[in-house]
């Protein structure tokens, strides 16, 4: 019986394999855990002066093991640099620069954490420990390391402040910044960033002003969550917000706070088009002195049109004296309240005031319809609230004792108002239309509902 050729090659391989290792073992002994360990050059001068401020450590592992490198000065003392670091079998060399673990000189107290640190000057022993990853077996190897023209003193982050600690980034005008300021007592690399509980970082922005990035001095730095940029804020929650500084020669101190964000979230809100088509209702209503306002004397509010209106969008003609009359339906698809200021709907204004006229100031972050024409003096003189009583909810502000009044997540409200012409003005007809305006941030939509309004004189022959 012949044997089949492909098992006698694959019996021939396997063989000189096995001679292979097995003379190996014989004629090879063990190597040594670390076969070279060396700092070169073995004296720096670590001062950022380019010259001489570094060695390079390299060393070499025969098998996976643990390894740490440490410092003992003369005095006992002892820095870390690695500390039971996994390696593999390899060729290894790092870049030093007399930058360990950070610590504290005996008695010294240090605002903030030294993560980070210059070793001082003066002549250390070098020791490079590994820990077999099979055997548990320790081997080392040292040597002498010099640092001279050294000690350099921290960068110190002596000031440190985040206030308010607790914000909401919604744009409602209402603690939607906080500010932190830190002080560098030499010239450093300064971050500021928040660090959630799983660990994630989120970066703040300096502020463009006073001094430059890097110097010593005062640094500050205004954070609303991003949402001036159209961004999303982190999930309400407490996070740790941390400023570090890191100088020339690689020493980094760090300083936390904590900073809670409540009730963040970009607002988003629409002028909705009506049932019937148009996207606002303007239609004429005569006018009664009872709807007349002052800012001492309130007036009784015009009730809600009722019906469609004149919805075919022709041109509207109003009498002088008489009421142009809008309403329109306003959304908030956000995920958050947004917050307005009055009047409330159903104020009639005359042709000539303004809201301030009528106590009801602009609010920085509050959003308000407003109504604009092509004779109007400013821009959109005329505003109303985004809801009545009973669409939106109140909320005390425990800081400033104010109440403030919201229109909530996902919710509509209807709007209407008047406005008395009585002004007839060289251009005629012109042009009104409505707009959802969100106070020092942007008109939200403009020009919406565009409609001709034609003035006429009832006691000139409706001329």
């Amino acid at each position: 019986m012949r044997i089949p050729v492909w098992l006698v090659v694959v019996a021939a391989v396997f063989g000189a394999l096995l001679i292979l290792v097995v003379g190996q073992i014989v004629l090879q002994p063990d190597l040594p855990l670390i076969t070279e360990a060396a700092f070169t050059p073995d004296v720096i001068t670590p001062n950022a002066d380019g010259q001489d401020d570094i060695t390079t450590f390299r060393y070499t592992l025969t098998r996976n093991a643990n390894v740490s490198l440490r410092f003992e000065g003369e005095d006992g003392s002892v820095y870390l640099f690695r500390q039971d670091q996994p390696r593999i079998p390899d060729d290894y060399q790092v870049d030093f620069s007399g930058v360990v673990d950070g610590y504290l000189l005996p008695g010294e107290e240090i605002q903030g954490e030294v993560l980070r640190r210059l070793m001082p000057n003066g002549t250390y022993t070098w020791r490079l420990v590994a820990v077999d990853g099979q055997s548990e077996k320790t081997e080392e190897r040292s040597g002498t390391l010099v640092i001279a023209d050294g000690d350099l003193p921290l960068p110190e982050i002596t000031a440190f402040t985040v206030a308010p600690d607790v914000f909401t980034p919604n744009q409602d005008g209402i603690s939607d910044h906080t500010e932190v300021n830190a002080y560098l007592e030499k010239a450093a690399d300064l971050s500021v960033f928040l660090v959630d509980d799983e660990g994630q970082r989120i970066f703040i922005t300096p502020r463009q002003e006073g001094r430059k990035p890097g110097e010593a001095g005062r640094h500050g730095f205004d954070y609303d969550g991003g949402v001036s940029l159209g961004a999303d804020p982190p999930s309400d929650g407490t996070y740790t917000v941390v400023a570090r500084a890191q100088d020339a020669e690689g020493q980094v101190i760090q300083r936390t706070a904590s900073l809670t964000i409540r009730d963040g979230g970009k607002p988003r809100a629409e002028i909705v088009p009506q049932s019937v088509g148009a996207d606002v209702l303007f239609m004429v209503q005569p006018y009664d002195e009872q709807f007349h306002t002052e800012a001492e004397h309130p007036s009784d509010l015009m009730p809600l049109p009722e019906g469609s209106g004149d919805a075919n969008l022709t041109s509207l003609t109003v009498p002088l004296g008489d009421m142009l009359v809008f309403k329109l339906t306003v959304e908030n698809y956000s995920d958050i309240p947004i917050r307005t200021s009055g009047p409330p709907p159903g104020t009639v204004y005359d042709q000539t005031q303004r809201a301030a006229t009528l106590d009801a100031f602009d609010e920085s972050g509050a959003w308000r319809v407003g109504v604009d024409c092509t004779t109007a003096e400013s821009d959109y003189p005329w505003r109303w609230a985004i809801g009545t009583a009973e669409d939106l909810v109140e909320e005390l502000d425990p800081v400033s004792g104010n109440t403030y009044y919201y229109l909530p997540a996902g919710k509509r409200a209807v709007i209407w108002g008047g406005i008395r012409m009585t002004e007839l003005e060289a251009r005629n007809p012109q042009n009104c239309w409505a707009g959802l305006i969100h106070e020092d941030v942007s008109v939200v939509n403009q020009n919406v509902g565009n409609r001709e309004i034609e003035l006429v004189d009832p006691t000139n022959g409706g001329e």
